[in-house]
């Protein structure tokens, strides 16, 4: 059997589990669960747009009979009002694929949300999450973090979780718990960074470490597809630098984990300006 007719049969497989999960044990059909709509920001680097589809591909291999479906918040199509148009009046859940709370979560997500159509709840951002701890620790073994080292390399070792930036300080918030988190499973120093909008630089983040002694400092990419600022962030690396989040499942399980809390979630289902809820 070739790769690719095996490929052709898992998704025959995929497909009719998911239709058969529509179905009671009494015959009759069930309701149809809430959309899932991933909000990802959109990006003039064509890697980001291939990297959100494919990650797509991994949520609906997990969860068949899912519909989910992508909107861009801006640069890429589809744009999420166009998504949520082809909705119609359904039920459905926006789950940003965004790391931490700023303005897109706050304001641009629920508003376009308002606007639609669909009856919406937006879940809170991806983080901070141990999935993304997970995800951010794989991505650094894979790169050349060893996870046994001794005592005299593990005090001149640090790493510093290369992020987007925001001005809004609840961003910070949720980068540098990120950075505790990731610190706690590592056993070296996690200093947050930024690529633009927040200080410290990447650069001057690597130098105050430089100045401590910490001469062996990875960079940690704390982004969920490559692009421009990924790029640049790993540029900027004295040692070795992982890979953007992209594709591991970890944020596929994230993913579904922020849907299926808010499916959960108390209230009825209608379009609001709702701030959306920080949940681990």
């Amino acid at each position: 059997m070739t790769d690719s007719t095996a490929h052709l049969l898992s998704q025959i497989g995929s497909r009719l589990a998911g239709q058969l999960s529509l179905v009671s044990l009494d015959g009759r059909r069930r309701p149809a669960p809430p959309a899932l709509v991933v909000v990802a920001h959109g990006s003039r680097d064509p890697r980001a747009l291939s990297t959100v589809r494919a990650l797509l591909e991994r949520v609906r291999e997990r969860r068949p009979g899912l519909p989910v479906h992508l909107g861009h918040i801006e640069l890429n199509e589809p744009l999420l009002p166009d998504t949520l148009a082809g909705l119609g009046g359904r039920q459905a859940v926006l789950v940003p694929l965004l790391l931490s709370r700023g303005y897109h979560i706050k304001r641009d997500i629920p508003e376009m949300a308002a606007a639609s159509d669909v009856h919406a709840r937006v879940a809170g951002a991806l983080g901070p999450h141990p999935l993304l701890v997970d995800a951010l620790y794989a991505r650094l073994v894979e790169a050349g973090w060893r996870t046994r080292t001794d005592e005299e390399t593990r005090r001149a070792s640090a790493v510093v979780l290369a992020a987007a930036g925001s001005r809004d300080p609840e961003s910070r918030v949720d980068t540098g718990r990120t950075a505790e988190l990731l610190a706690e499973r590592l056993g070296v120093p996690v200093v947050p960074a930024y690529a633009t909008t927040s200080a410290p630089t990447v650069p001057d983040a690597i130098r105050a470490l430089a100045a401590r002694g910490r001469h062996r400092v990875a960079v940690a990419s704390y982004f969920t597809a490559p692009g421009r600022f990924a790029t640049e962030c790993a540029e900027a690396a004295p040692w070795i630098a992982s890979a953007p989040l992209g594709t591991h499942p970890a944020m596929a399980e994230l993913l579904l984990h922020r849907y299926d809390n808010a499916v959960k979630g108390a209230g009825d289902w209608a379009t609001s300006h709702a701030r959306p809820a920080l949940a681990m």
